[in-house]
């Protein structure tokens, strides 16, 4: 069987700050991209269709802050209207993929990078969507259900 080519984008959806990470299909490798300041629908539009065109992405990954028992939060549910209209304006598909420890293993990394705080508010949101990206493409779940997938 032969691996997915293309690159593929990780979205840690926020209401105010949205972390982006970019990956590699084939090679199944995600790095940070950048934390993308939203500001209004018009803005945000122009901002992913243009992402979508110039990284020629074929897919994105949302992260679903879920509870811990594996249940959707209010947040969750934000994310995938979000994904939703993500999908709707780049006409890229879209996968949801469990990202709950994401914010916190971040957190941790960049504390132990010794970062100052305001470094560390600069950088968490991307590197939280790294490490869902790279937990998404370690699990296999490349447009298909998967153990962390959540559809």
């Amino acid at each position: 069987m032969t691996k997915p080519r293309g690159r593929i984008a990780g979205i840690d959806y926020g209401t105010v700050r949205i972390g982006i990470a970019l990956g590699d299909l084939e090679t199944g490798l995600a790095g940070p991209y950048e934390t993308y300041t939203r500001r209004n629908i018009e803005r945000d539009a122009e901002y992913f269709s243009e992402l979508a065109r110039a990284e020629g992405l074929q897919r994105f990954v949302v992260g679903l802050p879920v509870h811990l028992d594996g249940h959707e939060s209010q947040k969750s549910r934000e994310a995938r209207q979000f994904g939703q209209w993500l999908g709707q304006l780049t006409g890229i598909p879209i996968d949801y993929f469990d990202e709950r420890f994401s914010s916190s293993e971040a957190e941790s990394i960049l504390l132990e990078a010794n970062l100052t705080k305001k470094r560390r508010k600069a950088r968490i949101d991307q590197m939280a969507a790294q490490i869902m990206l790279t937990a998404y493409l370690e699990s296999g779940a490349q447009g298909q259900e998967s153990p962390g997938g959540i559809d």
